[in-house]
């Protein structure tokens, strides 16, 4: 399923919400961790005026030192786990999907903003970049403002978003594998609405609207029904299935957000390439807007 585990940090505490779940993964699949601060050159440019730019060197190498001193604690809450520690200078978006890329079957796992200045970047804009520009699998969990202590991270049920299409489908083997090694259930869920060509009728002519939609839920139910019986037959103890009146994303996550101890599991087909920014589709959106732990896996 996966071989390694990346983690990058940029030295913002909220860089580091996305910890307490690393440490679950790690455990429970048993995966060596990297730890990864990059030193953003740019960034260091950009705030040091130009009387001071002979220190530039000093001020990146005690960056540097100050980033393996976080790593190094952070390390240590592992417990159990083979740990390695990497600081790097260079564009953050960059480098993560670089060092990423350079074992197969890596797991990049992040929160999605953090702060900027000397080795710390926006989170928002290169766990973007990265989702978007690579094609390892990511987990990412939206570290928003909390006004109420955070729940301990646990993954209880993993929900799965389907549309029909085999592109969807094909994160099942892993959300399987993974669910038998967390305990957890499956939930596969489909959205489902009339579509708006539906609703062009004429004074000779006017659908029954109810009974396209009944048909249609009938349709959604029946196919989840089949998913969810491949699944218990191919292993996994708990599945069910829930299908959800409205648009796609925004059911999808309603659902999950209305759910505790939830990890959302998507796949997309977004093309790779650090110089490719857009991707626009349903796992961008569900990303952005949901405040459960999101896995997306690239289709092969």
């Amino acid at each position: 399923m996966f071989s390694k585990m990346l983690i990058p940090l940029d030295g913002s505490k909220t860089s580091e919400k996305v910890l307490p779940f690393a440490r679950i993964l790690a455990h429970t699949l048993k995966l060596p961790v990297e730890l990864l601060e990059v030193v953003d050159i740019s960034a260091a440019t950009a705030h040091v005026v130009a009387d001071k730019a002979r220190y530039l060197d000093g001020i990146i190498a005690e960056g540097e030192r100050a980033s393996r001193e976080r790593l190094a604690e952070v390390s240590a809450s592992f417990a159990g786990a083979h740990i390695e520690c990497t600081v790097e200078r260079g564009r953050p978006a960059e480098a993560i999907i670089a060092r990423a890329e350079a074992e197969p079957g890596t797991l990049v796992a992040m929160a999605t903003h953090g702060r900027s200045g000397i080795s710390r970047w926006m989170m928002g804009s290169v766990a973007e970049k990265i989702l978007r520009g690579t094609s390892v699998p990511l987990f990412l969990v939206r570290a928003g403002k909390e006004s109420a202590p955070a729940r301990p991270a646990n993954i209880k049920s993993i929900i799965v978003p389907l549309d029909g299409s085999e592109l969807a489908e094909s994160v099942l083997p892993t959300v399987a594998e993974l669910a038998k090694c967390l305990d957890a259930e499956v939930v596969l869920g489909r959205a489902y609405e009339l579509a708006a060509s539906t609703y062009y009728g004429n004074e000779d002519y006017l659908p029954k609207y109810d009974e396209i939609l009944r048909a249609l839920k009938q349709e959604v139910e029946s196919y989840l029904h089949q998913k969810s019986a491949a699944l218990k037959a191919s292993g996994v103890s708990k599945a069910s299935w829930v299908a959800l009146e409205g648009s796609g994303a925004e059911e999808i996550v309603r659902y999950a957000n209305g759910h505790p101890d939830v990890l959302l599991a998507m796949c997309t087909h977004g093309r790779t390439g650090v110089t490719r920014w857009t991707l626009g589709s349903v796992t961008e959106k569900v990303v952005r807007h949901s405040n459960k732990p999101v896995l997306v896996l690239h289709a092969p």
